[in-house]
């Protein structure tokens, strides 16, 4: 939320750029372009001017159900038709859905729809990409294949979200559904397919299956079959901005959206975050912020170095062609934030519950009395490869109340970053410039963004773009479309407004000491404890089992 008392010193406004030569703003004629992001939170369905100016929006809550501790996953029958709903909502904002000229789509990463071969799904389940009961599969991986083997093929450490341990699950655990599966589509994939009728993904979203190869961008057969899984299984890999096709009939009668409208391939959500606004180039960083955050570095080529892997970093594709990237964050970072809010504000309207939560973080100290928390509610970050890790408070006592962990959590979510990004920058193949780029829901929070800056002693540059995820998905579609000609037209047509963040330079030393001499070591110390109750979980020992 706005902090107008710091933000006369800390933070400067950048006007505008002039519209690009050719700017379609403000002529009605103009084509539109549709953005759908499918994310943890919220799905969005946003109608674009071709200069990136949002005319239209909707957004609907992704409805997830939580069965037990560990447990996530969503229904496709309700994805769909939240999707078909924000379309509809967004398209009854426009007097000429006639002028749509593409659709596409982005989505979380790792989450799968499986299909028969009438494109039916063969299970209504969908494993939340944060779903951790795939650890077993993701240890056999480790046996078959081995954990360097993997990060040498894929780029990715070896995790228990990502697709390929689904799939395993899925084939072990639905074994009906399994035996009428022919093909699987990840989430962005499954709801351009219900739009053109058309199998496909692009690279950015492979890259999150573990059986991608990278260097390569194909589909690793040896990696599918070591499996155990039949290569006919993955769709077919094209290029994000592909046209796939036109809006279908049913589709079209389904969501409003014009026959005449092409569908494009989209991408994962923050790597078309990215493409948004324009962090293409190696040496850029762009921090994107939502219910998870990610540090996202282009690279000229993926790093090879295994121990990248082993502390948890990821890579992939961008939607770039040529370009790879280089990919750590925090599994909680907006979603720490909401855990607290519900937390230390119950019964609270969330909008009332977070404003109640970041004026209480204003009003305590920086530092939180001594309080640190470690931002760990479902899994450790990079640098540390850890599923059994868990979120923790220490330096507690009878002083603390509810401003100090509160500010102890935005804390705890910068220091968690810049232990993220500093020990992924430590690798000699990446370089980075002193700034970083913000995009995302939680980019609006002020205080957070103030201590996040502080604590790297790094500026930010929040740009302003109206959801950043569904804006790079209908770029794609744009290039689908032949709005744009290729990327750089593409990214030189957006109108952003940007907003520096400084480092409070009194603070700087003060969250400095705090970093290195505490929450540098906190997830060392505590490391053990958090296993031993995870295991004692898992073993039914704590009842954390349905029984």
């Amino acid at each position: 939320m706005t902090d107008p008392s710091a933000a006369n010193d800390l933070r400067t406004r950048r006007p505008l750029p002039p519209a690009p030569a050719g700017s379609t703003a403000g002529r009605s004629s103009a084509p539109l372009l549709v953005g759908i992001d499918v994310g943890t939170t919220s799905i969005k369905a946003v109608l674009y001017e071709p200069d990136g100016r949002a005319v239209a929006k909707a957004v609907a809550p992704t409805p997830t159900h939580l069965p037990r501790p560990g447990r996530a996953h969503y229904l496709v029958s309700e994805l769909w038709d939240r999707v078909v709903a924000t379309l509809r909502d967004a398209l009854n904002q426009v007097d000429d859905p006639a002028r749509i000229a593409s659709v596409a789509v982005a989505s979380v990463g790792e989450s799968l729809v499986l299909v028969d071969a009438a494109g039916e799904p063969t299970t209504d389940e969908v494993i939340a990409w944060f779903d951790t009961r795939t650890q077993p599969q993701a240890a056999w991986l480790d046996r078959v294949i081995g954990k360097d083997e993997l990060f040498a093929r894929s780029g990715l450490s070896l995790q228990p979200i990502f697709s390929l341990c689904k799939l395993l699950w899925l084939k072990q655990e639905a074994a009906a559904a399994w035996r009428r599966t022919v093909r699987f589509h990840l989430l962005a994939d499954y709801v351009a397919f219900r739009l053109s009728g058309v199998p496909a993904t692009d690279a950015s979203l492979a890259s999150r299956t573990l059986a991608l190869d990278l260097p390569r961008l194909r589909w690793h057969e040896g990696t599918i079959r070591e499996a155990g899984l039949d290569p006919a299984l993955f769709a077919p890999l094209v290029a994000g901005g592909t046209p796939l096709g036109p809006v279908t009939p049913e589709a079209a009668a389904a969501t409003g959206l014009p026959t005449t409208a092409v569908v494009g391939a989209g991408g994962h959500d923050h790597v078309c975050g990215a493409l948004a606004v324009g962090v293409t180039e190696p040496g850029e960083i762009l921090n994107s912020l939502g219910t998870a955050e990610a540090f996202f570095l282009p690279l000229a080529a993926p790093l090879t170095d295994p121990v990248v892997g082993r502390q948890g970093y990821t890579q992939g594709a961008h939607v770039v062609g040529g370009r790879s990237y280089a990919f750590g964050g925090l599994y909680t970072s907006g979603a720490s934030v909401e855990w607290a809010r519900d937390l230390l504000f119950p019964g609270a309207d969330p909008g009332a519950g977070y404003r109640a939560l970041i004026g209480a973080a204003e009003s305590a100290r920086p530092g939180s009395l001594g309080v640190c928390f470690l931002p760990h509610l479902r899994l450790a970050n990079p640098p540390h490869d850890d599923p059994r890790s868990r979120g923790t408070f220490v330096g507690l006592s009878t002083d603390v109340g509810r401003a100090e962990l509160a500010r102890a959590v935005l804390e705890g979510i910068a220091f968690e970053g810049r232990k993220t990004l500093e020990a992924l920058l430590a690798h000699a193949a990446v370089r980075a410039r002193p700034d970083i780029v913000a995009i995302g829901g939680g980019s609006q929070n002020d205080l957070l963004m103030r201590l996040k800056a502080t604590v790297t002693n790094r500026p930010h540059l929040v740009v302003a773009a109206e959801e950043a995820s569904a804006l790079g998905a209908a770029l794609l579609g744009g290039l689908a479309a032949g709005v744009y000609p290729d990327v750089p037209t593409a990214v030189a047509a957006m109108r952003h407004e940007r907003t520096i963040v400084a480092p409070d330079p009194e603070l700087v030393p003060v969250y400095d000491a705090i970093f290195r001499g505490v929450y540098a070591g906190l997830y060392d110390a505590v490391a053990p404890v958090s296993h031993a109750i995870s295991i004692l979980i898992e073993n039914d020992g704590m009842h954390g089992r349905d029984r």
